[in-house]
């Protein structure tokens, strides 16, 4: 990772802005500026300074993977932040992350010794830098996806009749971590018949049945980049039902595919796969967006779904995902990781 040319880019947005520095706490965004991925700091960012304050947890560990940063321990809580703020007189904060008892915290202990300094929130604003992936990142979640898929070849060997929606998950989630994944970057879902006409259904000790919809929803974490993929799985023939609703959802997701292109909006997007669905008299029963980024978060910028305006650009990852769900038979779902490059969508 280039963490000089992202600091770069950060410094023209506060440039742009008129802020002096930023306070950045969230930890995505912590790890993507500086590379440090303990669980606790803060950076702060100036046209001169790139510090990393964190506690004697992490120093050494600080030493290594951000040699960029000038390292501060923190002994109490901002005790370090009033030493290094220097002539700043606009400090930027990351409005969507903190709480507003931090903010307060900040502010009153910010005033006792530099009253003159005005606190300024920021919404996304490191994220938007995010959201266009280098050919490094890209990589990395190909990698993930490629682990994912191999977990769902794995599912679909052991799954029989009889076991449970719990021992899948965990035998999937067994595999992930078995074969390089770090911790899953959301738990799994695994829902069979009726549990899976709820989109985000967790694993329960109902027993699959053959010829009944199994939705896994999976995704593996690799070098902290997330993939994040759903398969609709079936032992044995499947009814006329699933039949249907399987082949509807497979041509939204071909539909909605097709119409990524450079300057496309998520709404537009979205809007591609829901005609399918709708021509065939489900439109009420997919009830979730189509699709979100895929990077550093499982769920980040863009968001693909009805009325979004999120522009898609070259060099970003999101899912697509349609979804049918039909109460006390089921549903499916299928999603796949989707790099647009070069003006066109392709299944990473």
């Amino acid at each position: 990772m280039n963490i000089q040319d992202r600091l770069s880019r950060l410094r023209r947005e506060l440039k742009r802005k008129n802020v002096g520095a930023m306070l950045v706490a969230q930890p995505e965004n912590r790890y993507y500026l500086s590379g440090f991925s303990g669980s606790d700091g803060y950076l702060f960012v100036s046209q001169r300074e790139a510090v990393l304050a964190t506690d004697f947890r992490y120093i050494e560990q600080a030493k290594i993977e951000a040699p960029d940063y000038r390292l501060v321990q923190i002994k109490q809580r901002l005790d370090w932040l009033d030493e290094i703020t220097g002539r700043t007189r606009r400090l930027g904060f990351e409005e969507g992350f903190v709480t507003f008892a931090w903010q307060r915290h900040l502010a009153e202990a910010l005033k006792k010794t530099r009253p003159r300094l005005q606190l300024v929130p920021f919404d996304s604003i490191v994220e938007k830098l995010r959201l266009i992936k280098e050919p490094a990142e890209i990589a990395i979640i190909r990698r993930a996806a490629d682990m994912t898929r191999k977990a769902f070849e794995y599912a679909g060997k052991i799954m029989e009749a009889g076991m449970t929606e719990l021992r899948l998950a965990w035998l999937v989630e067994s595999f992930l971590r078995e074969n390089g994944s770090q911790a899953v970057p959301f738990e799994v879902i695994c829902a069979s018949g009726p549990n899976a006409a709820l989109p985000h259904a967790r694993p329960s000790e109902r027993q699959i049945k053959a010829g009944e919809p199994v939705i896994v929803d999976i995704g593996a974490k690799l070098e902290y980049y997330c993939s994040d993929m759903t398969r609709t799985l079936c032992i044995g023939e499947p009814d006329d039902t699933y039949k249907k609703v399987h082949d509807t959802v497979r041509r939204a997701r071909e539909a909605a595919v097709s119409a990524v292109r450079e300057n496309a909006t998520g709404g537009e997007v979205d809007r591609a796969a829901r005609r399918v669905i709708e021509k065939t008299g489900y439109g009420d029963d997919f009830g979730h967006g189509l699709g979100h980024g895929v990077g550093l978060a499982v769920h980040e910028a863009p968001r693909l779904g009805p009325g979004s305006r999120d522009r898609l650009k070259n060099g970003m990852v999101f899912t697509i995902e349609p979804g049918i769900y039909l109460t006390a038979w089921g549903g499916v779902r299928i999603e796949d990781d989707v790099l647009l490059e070069n003006g066109k969508a392709s299944v990473i």
